[in-house]
Order: C-alpha cells, then sequence, then structure tokens
C-alpha cells in the first residue's frame, strides 16, 4: 500500500492552502489508482501543531502529537508539501515544522512541492524558497510544481488553467515515486550509535610490540 502523507500550512479556516492541497491530493490518488497501485493519504495540518512546534523549537522536545506527525512523515512514500506564500516565500509555520523535524526524515523521500497566495507575483516561492529547502534536506523534489493565485480558485477559465496545472504535477511526481521505487527510512539513530562505536573502536590501543630486557 502506497502511503502518501499531505503537510499543509494554511493558517485560517477555511483556508486556501488546504483547498490546494485536497486537489493535489485527489488528483495524484487518481494518478497511483490508474497505474494500479493502491494507496490511502493522510494529512498533517500544522496550524493546530503551531504551539507544539514553537515549544520544540525552544526546548528541543517535541509533544505526543507533534512526534506522531513526525512519525507519519517519516513512513511516507511520498510528501505533498503546501504553504501559502508571504513575500515569495514559506510561512514561518511551515518552515519552522521542517526545521524541528528529526534530520534524516525526509532523506530520499519523493516530494511534491505547492503553494497559494494571493497574487501570481507570489509564484517564484517553488522555485526560490521550497525547493532548495527540500533539497537541503535531501528529498527527491518531483520536477513540477503547483502556485495557485486567489484567482485561480474563480473564474472558469482559472479553474481550468489550474487543474491542468495540477494533473501534469501528480503525473510527473506518480512517475518520480515509481522510479525511486520502495523507500527504507533513514534509522538516524542506529547509524550515529554505529559510527561512534568505530570511532571508540580505532582509538583504542593495540597490542604492545615492545620487549623487555633483564
Amino acid at each position: 500500500m502506497t502511503q502518501i502523507v499531505v503537510v499543509t500550512g494554511g493558517l485560517r479556516q477555511p483556508s486556501s492552502t488546504r483547498l490546494l492541497a485536497d486537489r493535489i491530493d485527489a488528483a495524484v490518488r487518481a494518478e497511483l489508482g490508474r497505474s494500479g497501485l493502491p494507496v490511502t493519504s493522510s494529512f498533517v495540518e500544522l496550524r493546530p501543531l503551531g504551539r507544539a512546534i514553537m515549544d520544540a523549537m525552544l526546548t528541543g522536545f517535541a509533544v505526543p502529537e507533534l512526534e506522531f506527525a513526525f512519525e507519519t512523515v517519516a513512513a511516507a512514500d511520498g510528501v505533498i508539501a503546501v504553504t501559502p506564500a508571504f513575500n515569495a516565500s514559506y510561512s514561518g509555520l511551515f518552515k519552522s515544522f521542517f526545521d524541528v523535524l528529526p534530520a534524516e526524515t525526509l532523506a530520499d523521500m519523493p516530494i511534491l512541492i505547492a503553494a497559494s497566495g494571493g497574487t501570481d507575483r507570489h509564484s517564484l516561492v517553488l522555485e526560490h524558497a521550497l525547493r532548495p529547502m527540500f533539497s537541503y534536506l535531501h528529498a527527491i523534489v518531483s520536477p513540477t510544481g503547483v502556485y495557485a493565485a486567489t484567482d485561480d480558485f474563480g473564474g472558469q477559465a482559472r479553474a481550468s488553467g489550474l487543474a491542468v496545472r495540477i494533473q501534469k504535477a501528480a503525473a510527473d511526481f506518480v512517475r518520480l515515486m515509481t522510479a525511486c521505487g520502495t523507500r527504507t527510512p533513514r534509522d538516524t539513530f542506529n547509524e550515529e550509535l554505529d559510527e561512534m562505536t568505530r570511532l571508540l573502536a580505532d582509538r583504542q590501543p593495540g597490542p604492545s610490540s615492545g620487549h623487555v630486557e633483564d
């Protein structure tokens, strides 16, 4: 069973960010279905986790609700990440979640990036902010992202254009996931433990080669 996790950073209710996330999720699930792959999807809504995310930044510890969100993302076969855009960048809440997400959680993870904003002027958020951040986190970012301005949810022509962009992004994302194959999550704790054990073993003194004269 292919597991898709949608991380959405909408700050208001109702949220155009969540609306965009719902449409992309539906398109990806439909595309996987056409490929004969069974799929389930779940959402990680960041707005209810805002206080927990900030506490984790200040204390270094995550409450159970935030830990559950971390585990949900780590267990995914692919992630759809959707943020509202502010001044051509991601929201602070969205960035903060990925700042406190345990290291290497997204390593080798296929990711589809998307953003919503008031005008088309924010569309550069995909290439100038989201793609570099997820590449830094060692994710495999799908080549086609989705940006939706407020007008894309209005008139028929704009809505039709958005639907075409979502379908193209979903198709590219599914091809990427198929090419990547089964993902094995990184066990960073045991990797670090093994590395520490190796370093300590290298520092152990070897047997003495000297001799004692009478």
